[in-house]
């Protein structure tokens, strides 16, 4: 890995990582890994423990679908079982699958888009907690996004407004129970090809052309005039998981060359 490693820095701790076959969550789960921490890699991927195999530590793969609370709580589960407890859940699953203006969203692909990016970060935070309980406390990370004001992803904005909203409130209630619950909001990254597609069915002509305009938008709106890179996103997400972050809660912390999203 290119990036900086702080050696130890997770050592003793067991993270789950969700959404880690491919992305900013599998640079997360790998870097965590090197720097100590014992991971469970998530996925729905069948690839997942590929994956796994590049890891640099004490690591496993369990798939699932986390767009259901049955696959969150195993998943949950399964960490708790094969490590002995969970101290930090890192939510990153998640994803735009289609680029168009809301008037051309089909009523099933609204509910596609909140499935995807809404509802595996409420069900993984609301299967962890009583793990993280019997463990004296821990950290939620999500990963939300600053386009919860950008054009062409209505839903998916909507779906990550909520990931805010979960993150504000949920820091609250829980704050006494010594569980933090932060988030990063990433702007636009650049990725490798993802070996499973955002939409599967493939982009029409029309939706080619509407993420365009998105990239346009999201380069625009970007104060640095570019994307990140998936380092300049796994970096944030892992300090704020770490013990460094110890004094911040409740905080949705933009990644996004100056965009606030």
């Amino acid at each position: 890995m290119s990036a900086a490693v702080f050696v130890g820095r997770f050592a003793g701790k067991v993270i789950v990582v969700t959404g880690a076959a491919q992305g900013i969550g599998r640079a997360v789960a790998l870097r965590a890994t090197a720097e100590g921490g014992r991971v469970l890699f998530v996925d729905r991927a069948d690839f997942l423990p590929e994956v796994v195999a590049e890891s640099q530590g004490d690591a496993a793969a369990f798939i699932a679908d986390l767009e259901t609370w049955a696959g969150a709580d195993a998943a949950m589960r399964h960490a708790a079982d094969i490590f002995g407890g969970i101290d930090i859940l890192i939510n990153v699953v998640g994803g735009a699958i289609r680029m168009r203006p809301l008037a051309e969203f089909e009523p099933d692909q609204i509910d596609a888009e909140i499935r995807r990016s809404l509802m595996p970060t409420l069900y993984g935070c609301h299967a962890v907690l009583p793990h993280l309980v019997a463990r004296g406390g821990g950290t939620i990370v999500n990963v939300s996004s600053n386009a919860t004001r950008g054009i062409h992803r209505v839903p998916y904005s909507a779906a990550k407004g909520g990931v805010n909203a979960i993150t504000r409130s949920l820091a609250m209630e829980v704050a006494g129970q010594n569980i933090r619950v932060v988030a990063t909001a990433p702007g636009g990254t650049e990725a490798p090809p993802r070996r499973i597609p955002r939409n599967a069915v493939g982009d029409s002509p029309d939706e080619q052309q509407w993420m365009a305009q998105v990239v346009d938008q999201v380069t625009g709106s970007s104060v640095l005039k570019r994307y990140g890179t998936i380092d300049e996103q796994a970096a944030p997400i892992l300090f704020l998981a770490s013990d460094e972050a110890s004094y911040i809660t409740g905080s949705v912390l933009s990644v996004a060359g100056g965009d606030e999203g």
